[in-house]
Parts: C-alpha cells; structure tokens; sequence
C-alpha cells in the first residue's frame, strides 16, 4: 500500500472519529446534569379529592451507584440531592417507606421533571372487621372553634372648657405671638385630657363656643388623631375666647368570639380547616340521634371517628377524619 494511500485512510478515520466524540459531545452537553429531584407523596385513590398528603415518608433514591435520602413533609413534598449530580436520563430508582402504607418503587429516567408517588394503605392499616348492622349515623356535622377578638366598649365622653385671654385691636409691633397677617397682638391658649390607662379617645373635637370665633385658629391639632391624651393649642388676635374640647371615650377589651365551620364529607372521610389563630376545636354532631359535642384535643381522639392534622406554611391546619368501622355519615 502506498503512502499516500494510507495517509488518505488515517485521515479519513480521524475526520469520523472527531465527528463521533464532537456528537457524543454535543449530546452529553444537550443532556446536561441534575443536582436534585423533586416530587410529592400522596395517598392512592381514584377521586383526586382524597389524594391527601403522606407526611414522614422514608425515600430513597439510587443512580448512577450513588444513593440519597429524604422525608417527605407535612404537605408530601420531598427533594433529594446529589452532591456531584446525575446525567439526565439517568435511571433513577425510588423507593418509599411509611409504616402505615405499602412500600412502593419507582423506576424512572432523571428528566428534571416533578415526581408525584401515590401510596397505598398497607393491609394492616386499612383492616376493616363487618360493621354492624345496622351502622351508626353520624350527621348534621359542625365545627366550632374560638380566636382572640378586640372588642371596643364605649364608656361616655369627656369634655373641658378653656379660655383663650386677648384684648382686640392691639397692634402686633412684632412681637410674637401675632395674627396671622402680623398686624394684631395674639394670646395662645391650650389644655389637653388623659382617657387613663387602657382607654383611649375617638372623635375627639375642639369648638369655639363664645368670643369672637372668626379671629381664632387652632395652632396644634394633638386630638384629631386620638389616643389615650389629647391636646389642642388655640391662637386668638381679638378679644377672649372660650373653646370647649369633647371625645368619646373607649376600652379596648380582648375576648373569645365563638366561629362555626362546616367540613366536607367525601366517602367516609371528611375534611375542615381552622385559621392561624383558631383554637380549641370541638365537632357537634348528631349520633344516633342523639346532639353531641366532641371536644378535638390534642391526641384528635375521636370515639367514632380516625382523624389527622397537617398545618401549611401560613399555618393554617387542615384536619382529615375518617369513620371507624361501624359508623356511617
């Protein structure tokens, strides 16, 4: 073979082979890397409405022989991390452990997509004997729940009577104080009220009630605003004045205001929420006829009834209940 020949082939074979790693390249850098996996775990059913969070989820992730773990939280959401990252299409392995459900594994390529794991209850957990006969009704549901509410009681009004002391026409010369042109002597009169502690005035006004009114102002207004002291400063240029200071007075008082909720009941279970600041939550029901109020406390026992509390990130608590064998709504 000649030499020129087999230089022809050599640089042939480099020309394709540069082309397949500048192709595998390219591909790796399209496929880029992922440093981290999201998803939720959710209970497993058919009506998406009783797809309800799992918290405390063990989850395991396996690929590319590194393995991470995470729990899921109180709303089923879960991130696992990888230090050095993972290729996307990479075969990720997820497994699932809770006591209380079945275990579940998925296998699925790394694709910077949300993984959403729906469990189901473990044959344990969800034994359930033959009811009796006949079930046990549970009906005309409530909730009653307590916040902190500000109540403002109106406890009269104060009222003071000040005077103003002038001579009219006297010329101003400068010397302060003065009308507002400069030109008259004024006299400056104030008085101010205190509601007290733990009171505070509302509506408060000043009056000029006697003298020459048109030739008075108000130089400080500390009574429009309210509060628990108010005060006024008064300017008069002409003869004596009287002005007469009011406000109403008011208590703020803090107290229990009782709220009534109504819970949505889908199948065997049923859901309500409470704001933030609700507290003391308690269920009145008809059962078996009969009207009674079961206090929800802390342990959520309930004698007719399995129930859950999950709180978001605005703190607002979302209760579920599910009927125990024996009770139907």
């Amino acid at each position: 073979m000649s030499r020129e020949r087999k230089t022809a082939i050599w640089t042939v074979a480099g020309v394709i082979l540069g082309i397949g790693v500048a192709g595998l390249a390219g591909k790796l850098l399209r496929s880029g890397r992922e440093n981290s996996l999201a998803g939720a775990v959710l209970m497993a059913h058919a009506d998406p409405r009783k797809q309800l969070p799992i918290p405390d989820v063990e989850i395991t992730a396996e690929a590319g022989g590194m393995v991470t773990r995470a729990k899921s939280g109180a709303s089923g959401y879960f991130r696992l991390t990888w230090p050095s990252g993972m290729w996307r299409g990479e075969p990720v392995k997820l497994r699932f452990r809770h006591r209380d459900y079945q275990p579940l594994e998925i296998t699925q390529p790394l694709a910077g997509q949300l993984y959403v794991a729906r469990m189901s209850h473990s044959p344990s957990a969800k034994a359930v004997a033959d009811p009796p006969a006949p079930e046990v009704s549970v009906a005309n549901l409530r909730i009653r729940y307590a916040v902190k509410a500000t109540t403002r009681i109106n406890l009269g009004s104060a009222a003071r009577t000040f005077e103003v002391a002038n001579a009219g026409n006297v010329p101003c010369q400068d010397r302060a104080p003065c009308s507002p042109d400069g030109k008259w002597k004024a006299a400056i009169g104030s008085t101010s009220l205190d509601a007290g502690d733990g009171r505070e005035f509302h509506d408060a006004r000043v009056s000029c009630i006697a003298g020459p009114c048109p030739f008075t102002r108000i130089d400080s207004d500390r009574f429009s605003g309210g509060g628990r002291k108010i005060g006024v400063s008064v300017r008069d240029w002409s003869d004596t004045a009287t002005f007469l200071v009011e406000g109403e007075v008011a208590q703020t008082m803090i107290s229990d205001a009782v709220r009534q909720a109504y819970p949505s009941i889908y199948g065997r279970e049923m859901t309500f929420t409470l704001p933030p600041t609700g507290q003391g939550p308690s269920i009145e029901a008809e059962v078996d006829g009969a009207e009674i109020v079961f206090p929800l406390g802390p342990e959520l026992l309930l004698s007719w009834a399995s129930c859950t509390l999950q709180s978001a990130a605005d703190r607002t608590k979302l209760y579920s209940c599910e009927l125990k064998p024996g009770y139907k709504f």
